[in-house]
Parts: C-alpha cells; sequence; structure tokens
C-alpha cells in the first residue's frame, strides 16, 4: 500500500514520535527503528531518506549509542538531529565535545538561506535548542548553514552526500519554522511526492481487510473511545456483518457515554455490524474494592475487560480474526518500537488473549497516529462528536479517582465532570460568536477532511484545552455550606494545551469560567466541597492523574 517511507532512528530521545508525527504532517509516510537495527535490515526497507533522532548521552562516551559509518554510504539522504546531528560528525571524523554551558530553550539562530535545508526560511529566525555538548570539529565535506551566538556549528551538511546535521530540534513548536526545515528535507531533498494520504489509507485498509478477511469473522473489543470507534467504522466499512463488536460497559465510563456509543453502533445507528453491549458495572467495582495502588488497578481493569470479553466470544463461538484499536504510539510506548522504555501498560498491545479461537489479529490503525485516527474518522463519515471525543484512556475513570474506586465516587467524577466539560463549551461557543461572528457560521459541505480537521482548531479560542477533565482527590478537607460543617473531598480540574500528547502545558482557562465550574460543582455535586486546578505541565507530570 506504500512505496515511499522515511525512517526514523532513535537513538533514546524524547521527542522520536514528534519527529515521525512532523514527517507525516508533509504527507509522507514515516516508522520509527531503534539505533540496533541491522544495516541489512534498513536497506531492506528502502526508505527515501533517514532521520537520526536525539538521545540523552554524549556520542563519544564508551558504550554511547551509535551507528555505523557505511549508514551514511548507502546514497540516501541523512539528517542528523541534535544527538543526531552530533553522531553523524562524530563517525564521519568530526570532534563532539561538551561545551562550557548548556544552552537549552529559545535561540535566534541565523541560517544560511541558500542551502535546500533552509529554503523559504528567513535569514535570521528561532530555534529550540537543548544541548551540552557540541560540534567542535566538523566532520570532512561537512560546510556549516547556521549559527547562534554560542553555538559555532547549529547546522551544518555534506551537500554532494546528501548528509545534514541540525544541532536544535526542528520537531518542536519553539522552532517555528522547524516544519518548513523538515518539509524541506522530506519533500525536496528526499525527493517524495507525498502521497500518504488518510483517504488513500482508508480506501486502502478497506480493500486490504477484504481481501485478508475473505469469508471470515471478526471479533472486536469496542471500548467507545476515539481508536476503537474508528476501527470498528473501517472494518464495518469493507465487511459489514462479517463483523462483531463487544462493548463493555465496565461503569468507569463518563456520564451518558455508554449510551452515545450504543446509538451510533448499535441497532439504528449508521453502521452495518453487529453489536453486542455487556453492561459489567458491579463486577468492576467488586474487583476494585480496596485496590488503590495505580498499575494495580489498570491491571485488574484490564484483567476483567478480558474475562467479560472472553464469556461473550465463548457464546459468539469460532472466530477468524480479532482485532484490535492498537495505534502507533501504543506500539512505541510499549517497548516494541524505537528505543523508548515502556512508560505504561496499553491494554491492546501485547499479552494477546488466548481464549478465543481465532487465526489471526487484526489492527488496521496500528500505522497511524492520534490526529491521523481522526481524520480517518471523518473520512469514514463517523460523527464528529465522536471523532473530536476528548482523549479516554483505556482504564476510564478508574484512573481520575485517585485511591480506591467506588461506585459513589465514579458517579461525583461523572457529575463533576460533565460540569466541566459542559461549561468549556459553553464558553469556546460563546467566544466564537463574539470573536468570529462573520466566520463561525461558515458550513462545512465541500471541506476536505484536512480543512475540517484544522478548522477545528482555528474556530476555538486560543486558550481553549486539547484535553480537560475532572479528577476525584483522595484528599478530604473542612468545609462550610449552609452554616454547617462539612467533611467532603477535592474536585481536581485539569486541562491541558498539547499537539501530540507527549509534551503538554496547563491551558490558561479564563478565571471566570474556571469560578463557574467551581461553583456548580460545588452546589450541584453531592459529596465535594473544594476544587482545584491543576497547573502541572508534561514533563514532570502526566496528562492523566494516574
Amino acid at each position: 500500500m506504500r512505496e515511499e517511507k522515511v525512517i526514523v532512528i532513535d537513538f533514546g530521545g524524547q521527542y522520536n514520535q514528534l519527529v515521525a508525527r512532523r514527517v507525516r504532517e508533509c504527507n509522507v509516510y514515516c516508522e520509527i527503528y531503534s539505533y540496533k537495527t541491522d544495516l541489512a535490515t534498513i536497506k531492506a526497507m528502502n526508505p527515501k531518506g533517514i532521520i537520526l533522532t536525539g538521545g540523552p548521552s554524549s556520542c563519544y562516551e564508551e558504550g554511547a549509542a551509535t551507528c555505523s559509518d557505511e549508514l551514511f554510504k548507502l546514497g540516501i539522504p541523512v539528517l542528523g538531529l541534535c544527538y543526531g546531528a552530533q553522531l553523524m560528525n562524530w563517525v564521519l571524523g568530526g570532534n563532539v565535545e561538551r561545551a562550557s554551558a548548556r544552552e537549552y530553550g529559545k535561540t535566534d539562530l541565523k541560517v544560511d538561506s541558500s542551502s535546500a535545508l533552509f529554503e523559504g526560511v528567513k535569514e535570521n529566525t528561532t530555534c529550540w535548542m537543548s544541548h551540552f555538548d557540541y560540534i567542535s570539529k566538523m566532520a570532512p565535506g561537512f560546510k556549516v548553514i547556521a549559527t547562534t551566538d554560542n553555538c559555532p556549528v547549529a547546522a551544518c551538511e555534506k551537500k554532494e552526500a546528501n548528509l545534514y546535521a541540525i544541532q536544535f530540534h526542528p520537531e518542536v513548536l519553539h522552532t517555528p519554522e522547524g516544519s518548513k526545515m523538515l518539509y524541506n528535507f522530506v519533500r525536496n531533498i528526499c525527493g517524495c511526492s507525498g502521497d500518504w494520504r488518510m483517504d488513500t489509507f482508508v480506501e486502502d485498509s478497506i480493500r486490504a481487510i477484504r481481501e485478508k478477511v475473505g469469508s471470515g469473522k471478526v471479533l472486536l473489543a469496542l471500548s467507545g473511545g476515539v481508536d476503537s470507534s474508528v476501527a470498528a467504522g473501517l472494518l464495518s466499512r469493507a465487511i459489514g456483518k462479517q463483523l462483531t463488536c463487544v462493548f463493555v460497559d465496565h461503569g468507569l465510563l463518563r456520564k451518558d457515554e455508554g449510551d452515545e456509543v450504543e446509538a451510533v453502533f448499535g441497532n439504528g445507528g449508521q453502521f452495518d455490524l453487529n453489536f453486542i453491549r455487556v453492561n459489567a458495572q458491579e463486577r468492576y467495582y467488586n474487583k476494585l474494592a480496596g485496590v488503590s495502588e495505580p498499575e494495580r488497578k489498570r491491571k485488574i481493569i484490564g484483567e476483567e475487560f478480558i474475562r467479560v470479553f472472553e464469556e461473550e466470544a465463548r457464546k459468539i463461538g469460532a472466530v477468524d480474526f480479532l482485532a484490535q484499536g492498537t495505534i502507533y504510539p501504543d506500539v512505541v510506548e510499549s517497548g516494541l518500537g524505537g528505543e523508548s522504555a515502556v512508560i505504561k501498560s496499553h491494554h491492546n498491545v501485547g499479552g494477546l488473549p488466548d481464549f478465543v479461537d481465532f487465526k489471526e489479529i487484526i489492527e488496521p490503525l496500528r500505522d497511524l497516529f492520534k490526529d491521523e485516527v481522526r481524520k480517518a474518522g471523518l473520512e469514514l463519515g463517523i460523527p464528529e462528536h465522536l471523532v473530536f471525543r476528548q482523549p479516554f484512556p483505556g482504564p476510564g475513570l478508574g484512573i481520575r479517582i485517585i485511591g480506591e474506586v467506588t461506585e459513589e465516587k465514579v458517579k461525583i467524577v461523572q457529575e463533576a465532570d460533565f460540569i466541566y466539560r459542559e461549561e468549556i463549551a459553553k464558553a469556546a461557543e460563546e467566544w466564537k460568536k463574539a470573536n468570529l461572528s462573520d466566520r463561525f457560521g461558515e458550513s462545512k459541505e465541500g471541506l476536505t477532511v484536512d480543512q475540517i480537521f484544522s478548522r477545528e482548531r482555528e474556530f476555538n479560542p486560543s486558550w481553549m484545552p486539547d484535553q480537560y477533565f475532572a479528577a476525584l482527590t483522595n484528599m478530604r478537607s473542612v468545609g462550610v455550606m449552609g452554616d454547617e460543617r462539612t467533611y467532603d473531598y477535592a474536585v481536581a480540574l485539569r486541562a491541558v494545551r498539547t499537539v501530540d500528547f507527549m509534551t503538554a502545558e496547563s491551558a490558561e482557562v479564563p478565571f471566570s469560567v474556571l469560578q463557574t465550574v467551581m461553583s456548580r460543582i460545588i452546589n450541584e455535586v453531592r459529596g465535594v466541597n473544594r476544587v482545584f486546578y491543576d497547573l502541572t505541565s508534561k514533563p514532570p507530570g502526566t496528562i492523566e492523574m494516574e
């Protein structure tokens, strides 16, 4: 299905996924591989270009992540970023040393705009630096194409060999012209045509699924989240009633979410498939009684899901394929791609159930990042309210409740979260009407998926969070309500701005909105007498509470 590919070779940097996403935004397919991948495997992939990521090591240290100089002799364009830039020069005969002071943060950059890498980039621009080491001597044949006040080799090139090295991070938003630089590399230097598009992906996937499944039966666990919903939509378009979706309502969903999922995929919905809803709330609450450790809660919720799914699968009988809504970050973060450590357990990667009699696993979204999944959903005609639904973890509210999970606590956080989301949406609508009166009413008819996707962000206030929710802390405190002393729970409100969900900053939600949310939660949600706002960024925190 794909002929063009750029590969990212990961040396343990924190931005490996972000680099790959930026390449895909250039409509070029990209995958991440460990630096330990052998040269023969890389050659067999026949990539159009190779990008070396950053990393935590110093390339001159014994045992540091490295690569063979043969990598740079394949005739394939190579772009080294940060550690990758230093390593390229080190391996090819240059020198890298520890700088007298670390260079970190936004930095003024002067570029040679005659370089193909910086075509269309302003000669004086801004970049994001983060390094202790620096290239003190370039490898033979390289020339400087960018500098900063403290970094004499901010970028260099060996044009005739199509080798380029950038000391800063073009993939982050803090480098405003970074996307242009990456576009120049993958589209102009590597010569990629840009054939990675969601309409093509959907058409090719439907064709491939039909060919693989034939007349067989497919079983999919439908959680109601974006990933499994798009997987269900894609499979339904391909094979119709040959697909059975089992939706396990574990009682840890957001308010009314179970009914919303059933309205789209159940009887009378827009998709032609077999839909089974299992209401398993009580058995989950019983299993979680007395459990407070986050990872144990995750494991229990995941294992109980398998038990419920097993029971339903036995009723259905043998199937030919088991489908999962695995997406590319799941693969990478589970330690199955690149050099990433296992960040957290993912219920749909690894540990495949052995209780279902099936031939093979189908993971139709395994190659996609989250924003690409949403675009695929729009291509499939899935309702926008589902496509643009807030990200929601597999364990659901189980990890938005600190400590033990009980039915009472679930109801508290459901109601508080509903109020929070309702007030954010109301404030955003009011902002649109006040600031976009001439454009807000524009019809979406005739717009492409990419335009609808861009419009979703464009037609929102600058403070609009990319993810926001209410969580229940395990703290109880004294309060006064109606001249009476209370001893109730504290709710924490979380709202972050992010592009990739790998890094995030607290959103500056207007104080008046937070005040309204606080007042409504305390007045309308029984058992709550205090509301906090979480200002923590990621890192050092995570987006979810647990």
